[in-house]
């Protein structure tokens, strides 16, 4: 039975969906305002991973993942561009998409995109103000009564005494306590907006997930997720808003991911320490950044280095490796041998989706697989297949496996000429010119290409 950490019991939990089989899951998206790095990439990597083990586990799934498309960030660096709002956010909604395409996640099902909901924003604020949670402050902006709210603080597990000791903002004059936050923002000159029973303005960060989750997958839902970072205020405050307004439950399961971090310092723009995701994917397959992503559990943070990726890459050689010189046939094949790791690897994953010992097992089928080969056993095959399998619900080991070893944009040889000179060794080789084949060979190593042979069939590689 599958189990999941609940960050608001802080406990695992046994995972009972409202729908028997079927699971709604939102997750908050990105905020479109510059390319996503690879921070971002963790939480995305990590909710996709989720969703295809739930498929895999045999659930349907409404995935929903929202884009933040107005925002102050977003204002004020259409500012700095001096470009429209919707010219920037339409510019990074579409590197978004590329970004998630070229990490190999799935789409989500619905994307919802917040200033396609802002009536409905504004209806969630009127029934707050209505219920006594929310009030107009002096200047004319929206703000939610935290001390009216009982349950503030249960999912960070503070009460609202401490929060309020603790709030490290100024108190500005029109609110009435440091922790109420803005539901609608009057805008200022030149700024975008819409029209609202309190004047022209935008709403606050915080109504936008409350509204989105809530319509497209109803009240309560499964799970929701995030980075680790928005657990308080962000998560809380949707809290505060979902209940208080509707008086029930808002989210059965809070699932948050851990920071990639620098040198122990959680990576972010705000600190300047950040790599994109694109820049990233220049210098590494896509399947050696997600392999280094989940190699640790997902609510552990992951250090950021350049031996991390090394040894991500080397491991993910070493997969593929076992996949070589096998022909995989379309139709499944029954092996009971090979049942024995899926039965292992879902046992990992329904442990709060423990990726490190699912991972562990693909390594201890692959060992597997390459005893079958050597020793010529009848069920390699099968384990072969069961090996693709098992990687495809973490996005891995999708490649054709030449085509994974032949990729490498900084290599100072092209495939093309490597063929070309392997042919010329093959001649030799057929000709018994021992010195010319091993001349060849030593130039293709000093080019970084490694070299195979296996009876008449030689393979290569970038090293």
């Amino acid at each position: 039975m599958l189990s999941i950490y609940n960050s608001k019991s802080k406990q695992k939990e046994i995972f009972k969906p409202i729908r028997a089989n079927e699971v709604s899951m939102y997750v908050c998206g990105i905020t479109v305002y510059d390319y996503c790095h690879i921070g971002h990439a963790r939480a995305m990597v990590a909710f996709d991973m989720i969703n295809r083990y739930l498929r895999y586990s045999g659930y349907t799934v409404k995935y929903v993942r929202n884009i933040t498309d107005i925002d102050d960030k977003i204002i004020k660096r259409a500012f700095e561009n001096k470009e429209s709002m919707q010219s920037l956010t339409t510019r990074f909604i579409n590197a978004l998409t590329e970004d998630m395409e070229a990490l190999g996640t799935l789409a989500p099902d619905l994307e919802p995109k917040a200033t396609d909901y802002i009536p409905q924003m504004i209806s969630l604020i009127e029934t707050l103000i209505s219920k006594g949670l929310a009030y107009g402050g002096s200047t004319g902006d929206v703000y939610f009564d935290v001390m009216q709210f009982k349950d503030y603080g249960k999912l960070a597990h503070k009460d609202l005494e401490a929060l309020e000791s603790g709030a490290r903002i100024a108190i500005e004059e029109a609110k009435k306590t440091p922790l109420d936050f803005v539901l609608w923002k009057l805008s200022k000159e030149n700024e975008p907006y819409w029209p609202s029973p309190w004047g022209n303005g935008r709403p606050g960060w915080h109504t936008e997930c409350v509204v989105m989750s809530s319509l497209e997958l109803g009240q309560p839902f499964d799970i929701h997720g995030g980075g680790n970072d928005l657990k308080f205020p962000h998560h809380e405050n949707e809290i505060a808003q979902a209940e208080g307004a509707c008086d029930k439950p808002f989210v059965n399961y809070w699932m948050h991911v851990g920071f990639v971090e620098i040198n122990k310092e959680k990576m972010s723009k705000s600190l300047n320490n950040f790599f994109t995701i694109r820049d990233v994917l220049r210098e590494w397959k896509h399947e050696v950044v997600r392999y280094f992503l989940l190699a640790s559990h997902y609510r552990s943070p992951v250090d950021y280095s350049l031996e991390a990726l090394e040894g991500a890459q080397s491991a993910l050689d070493r997969l593929y490796g076992a996949l070589r010189g096998i022909e995989l046939p379309t139709e499944i094949i029954k092996n009971e041998l090979a049942k024995t790791y899926e039965t292992r690897f879902m046992e990992a994953m329904d442990d709060d989706f423990n990726t490190p010992v699912a991972l562990s097992v693909l390594f201890d089928l692959a060992r597997e697989l390459n005893r079958s080969k050597a020793e010529g056993l009848d069920n390699a095959a099968a384990l072969a297949q069961m090996l693709k399998k098992l990687a495809a619900v973490l996005g891995l080991l999708t490649e054709p496996v030449e085509h994974y070893f032949q990729q490498d944009a900084h290599s100072a040889i092209d495939a093309d000429e490597i063929e070309r000179l392997i042919a010329l060794r093959r001649t030799a080789r057929a000709e018994k010119n021992w010195a010319k084949a091993d001349e060849i060979r030593q130039q293709l190593a000093q080019k970084g290409v490694m070299i195979e042979d296996s009876g008449d069939t030689t393979t290569w590689r970038y090293e």
